[in-house]
């Protein structure tokens, strides 16, 4: 018997981001017309949102956080205790690694948001379950080419995600997987996936822009 398959968005933003105008409501809404199943809410430097967002849909809405340091940004899957921003990289995974949480990388090789250099990505790499290798607002697709050879050589798993913030944005990519509960769900799980997206240009920073602009003047 063939098992069924499910459509994952694995990185979207919402209210609960300094750069995003998202209400929860408004995206599970969104999910629902769009034909995505499992959403991994991926608020900067906050739980609070995915929290809430699983109170009112457990099965569909993955509690997740994007994580900053001073060198990147990294993602946490099925977690339980939020991770503060600023941390260095090994901290961060490490905590992860205690909660059992799925670890990723967000566009690790967009110049204009991440800056890994060598000794970092080498020391966190035993700690990665995955590397994100399409991100929907990377400005080039080499960016993501350059992440995908690198996952390929590591042997971690192949993640992709919209990154979106705005409405617009999300599911411009997903990936089409066996149904999963948990980390270790997932961990199988995405090494039996395919992703499919598009790039979404570059009006879209345009929209975080606005938003922190919006947050900070209350408008």
């Amino acid at each position: 018997m063939t098992q069924d398959l499910i459509r994952t968005e694995f990185h979207c933003h919402t209210e609960y981001s300094p750069d995003s105008l998202v209400e929860l409501s408004a995206l599970l809404k969104a999910c629902d017309e769009r034909g995505i199943d499992k959403i991994a809410i991926t608020d900067h430097g906050s739980m609070q949102g995915a929290l809430k967002a699983h109170k009112i849909a457990p099965d569909r809405v993955i509690v997740a956080e994007e994580i900053a340091t001073f060198e990147g940004e990294i993602l946490g899957y099925f977690m339980t205790e939020e991770i503060p921003q600023g941390l260095p990289a090994l901290e961060v995974v490490r905590r992860l690694r205690e909660q059992g949480a799925f670890i990723s990388l967000a566009h690790p090789f967009d110049p204009h948001r991440s800056w890994w250099t060598e000794r970092t990505l080498n020391a966190i790499l035993p700690y990665l379950d995955g590397l994100e290798v399409f991100n929907a607002r990377c400005r080039r697709e080499e960016y993501n080419q350059e992440a995908y050879a690198f996952a390929l050589e590591h042997g971690k798993a192949l993640m992709a995600g919209s990154d979106a913030h705005a409405l617009q944005e999300l599911g411009r990519a997903s990936m089409t997987m066996p149904w999963f509960d948990d980390a270790d769900g997932l961990r199988a799980a995405a090494r039996e996936s395919s992703i499919s997206g598009e790039l979404s240009g570059l009006y879209v920073h345009m929209v975080s822009t606005f938003a922190r602009v919006a947050k900070k003047f209350n408008f």
